[in-house]
C-alpha cells in the first residue's frame, strides 16, 4: 500500500476541496494526510483539510517562502502545491528539496512566462500557436485606438489584466449609454467605453490591460499532466458552450496544448484555454496551476490529481488515458462544510444562540481575508459532500465564480 503521503494546499480556491477528495479516494489506496492554510477562516479546504491552520497576513514574497519552508519541515511535508505566490516559491525549489518536499508547480522560468498575457502571447506565437490580436493598453488614447480598430473590423472589443488570474477584471467594451438597462437583472461583464475612459482619467495611475477581440464559442480548457522531464502524460480537452459543458480529445484542441506544455516545461498539472477566433481556435490562457475544475474529469475515469502527486513523489504513472469519455453535463453549486467559528454576537437583542455556544472548536473571530481569485470554472454537482467536523459545522455554497 506504501507510506503516508502528506500534502499541503496553500491559499487556495474553494474548489479544491475536490482536489482533496480525490487524492484521498487514489487508485492504489494510499493513506494520504492533507494540510491546508488559509487567510479566510471560512474556506472549505480548512475543513476539508486533516490539519488546517491560518496564514499569517502582510508577508512579503521572500517571508512567505520562510514561512512555507518553515511549514513542510514542522509537517514533514511530502508534496506542496502552491497556490499563493508561486513565482516566488517555485524561485527556491532546491530549499523545499533540501527538505524532502517536492513541489507540485512548474519551474520558475515557466511561471514567469505566464504571469504576463503579453509575455505569454509573444511567446506562444513563437512556437507556432495561434493566439488573437491583441494590444497592450495603459492610457486613455491607446484603449480608444485599440477599440477603434477593433470596431472598425466589425468586431467587439474587450479588455483585461495583463497579469491576473481567471476571469478577474475582464470586461467587454459597449457603446450603449449607462442606462436602468444596466442595472436591471444579475451584474453584467458589459461596461459603456465613455464610463471606462473617465475611470481611466480619474485614475492615480497608469493600468495595464490587454484589449482584444470577444472570443466565441466554445471555449475549452485542456488540463495536461506534464512529467518533470518535460513529456506530457495526460491531455484531456473540458469543453464550455452556455450552460452545457462535456469532454474532448480532438486534435484541434490537445495537439497546440500539448505543444505548449511540453515546449514551456509546464510540469506536473496546468491548464490551457483556448476559444475560437472566426474558425479558428486561437490560446486565451494559461495557467500554471491545477484548474478549478480539473475534479470534473473523474467523469472520464481519470484522477489527475493522484496521477501528479505520483509525479512529483518521482513515480512513474505511464500515459493517462480517459477509459471513457464522460456524457455532457452542466455545473451548480453546493454545499461544503465549514469548521465552527465564535462570531461576535450582531443583535443582542435578539435572544438566539451565537455560533459560540455551539459544542466543538473554535476558531477566532477574524475578518474574511483577501484571497487568490478563484477559479472561473464552476462546481461539479456529482462530488460527494465531505465529512461533518465535531460539534455541528456551518457550510458554505461553493458557488460558481
Amino acid at each position: 500500500m506504501g507510506s503516508r503521503v502528506r500534502v499541503w494546499l496553500n491559499r487556495t480556491y474553494a474548489e479544491n476541496v475536490f482536489f482533496m477528495d480525490q487524492l484521498r479516494s487514489n487508485p492504489q489506496h494510499r493513506a494520504v494526510e492533507i494540510h491546508a492554510t488559509h487567510g479566510d477562516a471560512d474556506s472549505p479546504v480548512l475543513a476539508a483539510a486533516d490539519t488546517a491552520e491560518m496564514e499569517p497576513e502582510g508577508l512579503s514574497p521572500r517571508a512567505y517562502v520562510e514561512y512555507a519552508l518553515d511549514m513542510c519541515a514542522r509537517r514533514s511535508v511530502d508534496v506542496f502545491v502552491p497556490v499563493l505566490h508561486q513565482a516566488a516559491i517555485v524561485a527556491q525549489r532546491a530549499e523545499f528539496a533540501a527538505l524532502g518536499t517536492a513541489l507540485l508547480a512548474p519551474p520558475s522560468e515557466a511561471v514567469a512566462v505566464f504571469h504576463d498575457k503579453a509575455t505569454a502571447y509573444q511567446a506562444v506565437e513563437a512556437v507556432g500557436v495561434p493566439v488573437p490580436p491583441w494590444w497592450r493598453v495603459r492610457t486613455e488614447e491607446e484603449l480608444v485606438a485599440a477599440v477603434e480598430l477593433l470596431e472598425a473590423a466589425g468586431q467587439r472589443a474587450c479588455f483585461k489584466p495583463a497579469a491576473g488570474a481567471g476571469g478577474v477584471g475582464f470586461r467587454v467594451i459597449t457603446r450603449t449609454p449607462f442606462s436602468l438597462m444596466h442595472l436591471n437583472g444579475f451584474p453584467s461583464p458589459y461596461v459603456p467605453l465613455d464610463l471606462v475612459v473617465e475611470a481611466l482619467r480619474a485614475a492615480d495611475e497608469p493600468v495595464d490591460w490587454l484589449v482584444m477581440p470577444h472570443l466565441g464559442q466554445p471555449e475549452v480548457s485542456v488540463d495536461c499532466l506534464t512529467g518533470p522531464d518535460g513529456r506530457v502524460r495526460m491531455a484531456i480537452g473540458r469543453t464550455k458552450n452556455g450552460r452545457r459543458r462535456g469532454f474532448t480529445l480532438d486534435a484541434a484542441w490537445i495537439e497546440p496544448a500539448t505543444l505548449l506544455a511540453e515546449a514551456f516545461g509546464l510540469h506536473y498539472l496546468s491548464n490551457i484555454q483556448f476559444r475560437m477566433y472566426g474558425d479558428e481556435p486561437v490560446l486565451m490562457d494559461v495557467n500554471t496551476r491545477p484548474a478549478g475544475g480539473l475534479h470534473q474529469l473523474s467523469q472520464c475515469g481519470v484522477n489527475a490529481p493522484w496521477s501528479a502527486v505520483q509525479l512529483a513523489l518521482g513515480e512513474e504513472t505511464g500515459e493517462v488515458v480517459p477509459p471513457f469519455l464522460g456524457q455532457d453535463y452542466t455545473v451548480v453549486s453546493g454545499p461544503r462544510p465549514v469548521r465552527p467559528v465564535s462570531l461576535p454576537q450582531q443583535r443582542p437583542e435578539v435572544p438566539v444562540p451565537t455560533l459560540s455556544e455551539v459544542p466543538g472548536p473554535t476558531l477566532p473571530a477574524v475578518p474574511a481575508q483577501a484571497t487568490e481569485p478563484a477559479a472561473s470554472t464552476s462546481v461539479d454537482a456529482t462530488a460527494s459532500a465531505a465529512s461533518a467536523q465535531a460539534g455541528t459545522p456551518a457550510s458554505a455554497a461553493i458557488a460558481p465564480a
